[in-house]
């Protein structure tokens, strides 16, 4: 087996594909993998028969459930580097399938006006994207593993005044690290 396939939403095809098929052509062009879309259904197959670099597999993968979990293609890319990774977690492990719960706990992770993204993003050095029942997260290792933790706080009914504050005491450790802000 020399593919692999994953759905992503049909209102994100073209995010992936771009304009005039760019973005798609370059992800090929840099990694070998053919990305084949079936704009119908939301299907991507990307076969990896002709990639000289296994890793970029995972890589291309990655990229393409991000662009399905609402990443910019921009942002998305950055996957296709050794060190950045991406994690998706669902809503609904926590509060179930109502989708007033959900909404609720999308409304926390946003926080008003987005101030709870954006310091999740300013804090660990992360980029989130809330979509559909998903919080998805692209970051570095060291990075990923705080951002998850805090999230795990803020969707088990922790206070966000708490998990601003253990951010903030994460903070230090990200940039001892050297892994810092962009």
């Amino acid at each position: 087996m020399t593919s692999q396939s994953v759905k992503i939403p049909r209102d994100r095809i073209g995010a992936l594909i771009g304009r005039n098929g760019d973005v798609k052509a370059k992800v090929e062009a840099r990694t070998g993998v053919r990305i084949t879309v079936d704009s119908e259904e939301g299907d991507v197959t990307i076969d990896y028969s002709r990639a000289e670099d296994p890793s970029f597999v995972l890589a291309v993968m990655d990229f393409v459930v991000a662009i399905g979990r609402g990443f910019s293609p921009e942002k998305a890319t950055m996957l296709l580097d050794d060190d950045w990774y991406l994690e998706v977690v669902d809503i609904r492990d926590y509060v179930g399938k109502k989708p007033a719960h959900i909404a609720r706990m999308r409304a926390r992770v946003i926080g008003t006006r987005g101030k709870t993204r954006q310091l999740f993003e300013e804090l660990t050095g992360v980029y989130v994207s809330v979509y559909g029942n998903t919080v998805a997260i692209i970051g570095d290792i060291l990075q990923l593993q705080i951002a998850r933790r805090a999230l795990d706080m803020l969707l088990a009914g922790s206070e966000h005044s708490a998990v601003y504050k253990f951010l903030e005491s994460k903070r230090a450790v990200i940039k001892i690290d050297g892994m810092g802000f962009r």
